[in-house]
């Protein structure tokens, strides 16, 4: 079955018509493959950070002060210095895409490390580490720093490894975990917190679903779901869910903005799928209730979770607070059952994940709120797709409920990733990508 759709912007502005579904495949869509290139190659250093660690002597995140080892660096004023030492430590050769960014008034340096270094190995950790080696290096000449104290220099860099089988205590930060911490082949884009997607779209709803999407589906063809008859599913859930296909997010968002409810967004979008023939009455009962059906259960599938982030939208937009994510999910799904006789987002997925979340979320756990959970969390990684980027949409209209908001746990990235298209406004950069390959997929 061929698929043709058109893609909105974050305004239910029209980008691009006509679309063949395979246009926003991460195989053939040259924005997503850009987006996951710089996932693994851009890092951020944070030069204050390092500055202040080595001024106390408090490196490696212990909180216990190494008395007698503090280092007086100024390491903020020589930013130029440094940047250009490790642009040059890590440049592969001449004409490649190596860069090293100053920003935040010089505090930090954003680090794009080259493609050919990852070509050199197989692993994405390529960037961390040799972006780690490098800073250690350039700092440690810059300042002329002896043999006997370049070790506290190492360790405001990399922190307490390999002591620890991660950085802890580093001051560089990225966007991928370390494999180590992925539940299994293919979880890497999985491995973001939401926090981190939030602040890369500098805390725009419909732009951090869809980035959250399009992690989550790159996902599915590294762990194997998107291959064959499945291909399609996650596709068209990428489409309708993620990047506002057919303007139905937004127009549903924008029909119950003033006074909708969860039930309301149900009515919407049951009522969207009918007029456009993805689902229809199969039998009607003495009660007067309608049993539906239909003969596309994968378009029903997108549908499902187009209504799923709008009802976010609705419910966390007006009580601008993202503790209400788990809970829309939950009841957004058990009402779009019970009004229809048919499956949930994720054909039930969604709505079991979301027990679980809300009770290490809201229950005993406490937790630090839903902008913490990934999709290689232990409670959410069942529902493959949906579930993370409905969570990246209620977190982008909290209004600083949470105890751990993205501006605590990942401002680094509001500044670095956010200045990128690819992060900030994937919804345009996709389209824009799709346009230029959809002649040849038509």
């Amino acid at each position: 079955m061929e698929d043709n759709i058109d893609l909105y912007s974050d305004r239910g502005e029209l980008l691009e018509s006509d679309v063949p579904l395979k246009a926003i495949s991460p195989l053939h869509n040259n924005a997503i493959k850009k987006t996951f290139s710089l996932a693994k190659r851009m890092v951020v250093a944070d030069l204050a950070g390092m500055e202040k660690d080595l001024s106390t002597g408090q490196v490696g995140g212990l909180g216990i002060q190494l008395k007698g080892r503090e280092l007086d660096l100024d390491i903020i004023s020589k930013a130029e210095e440094i940047a250009k030492a490790v642009e040059e430590k890590i440049k592969v050769k001449e004409d490649d895409d190596t860069s090293v960014e100053i920003v935040a008034d010089g505090e930090r340096l954003f680090i794009r490390v080259p493609e050919e270094r990852f070509e050199a190995g197989v692993e994405y950790t390529t960037g961390l580490s040799a972006t780690a080696s490098a800073v250690t290096e350039a700092v440690v000449e810059t300042f002329d720093v002896d043999m006997f104290d370049s070790n506290m220099v190492h360790a405001a860099v990399w922190g307490r490894y390999p002591q620890t089988v991660e950085l802890t205590g580093s001051n560089l930060d990225t966007l991928l975990d370390i494999p180590q911490r992925n539940e299994g082949i293919g979880y890497a884009l999985r491995n973001i917190m939401v926090n981190d997607v939030v602040a890369s779209t500098q805390k725009n709803a419909m732009q951090a679903t869809a980035l959250s999407m399009v992690l989550e589906q790159g996902a599915m063809y590294e762990t194997g779901d998107a291959v064959g008859s499945f291909e399609r599913k996650q596709l068209l859930e990428l489409a309708y869910g993620g990047l506002n296909a057919d303007n139905i997010v937004y127009s549903i968002v924008e029909e119950n903005a003033s006074d909708g409810t969860v039930g309301d967004v149900v009515e919407s979008i049951v009522g969207r799928a009918l007029d456009d023939g993805v689902i229809e009455v199969k039998e009607n009962l003495p009660s007067g209730y309608d049993v539906y059906k239909t003969n596309d259960s994968a378009l029903w599938n997108a549908y499902a979770t187009a209504g799923m982030m709008a009802a976010i939208m609705v419910n966390c937009g007006a009580m601008r607070a993202a503790q209400a994510v788990p809970s829309t999910i939950l009841y957004y799904n058990n009402l779009i059952e019970r009004e229809t006789s048919l499956p949930g987002v994720d054909f039930g997925r969604a709505e079991g994940t979301s027990v679980g979340m809300s009770f290490f979320s809201h229950s005993i756990y406490g937790g630090g709120g839903p902008g913490i959970f990934k999709g290689n969390h232990i409670v959410t990684r069942h529902a493959k797709g949906a579930m993370i980027p409905a969570i990246s949409a209620g977190v982008a209209l909290d209004a600083g409920t949470q105890m751990m908001s993205p501006e605590a746990t990942s401002s680094l990235k509001f500044d670095t990733f956010g200045e990128i298209p690819e992060f900030r406004t994937p919804m345009d950069e996709i389209a824009k990508a799709a346009t230029q390959v959809k002649g040849e997929l038509a």
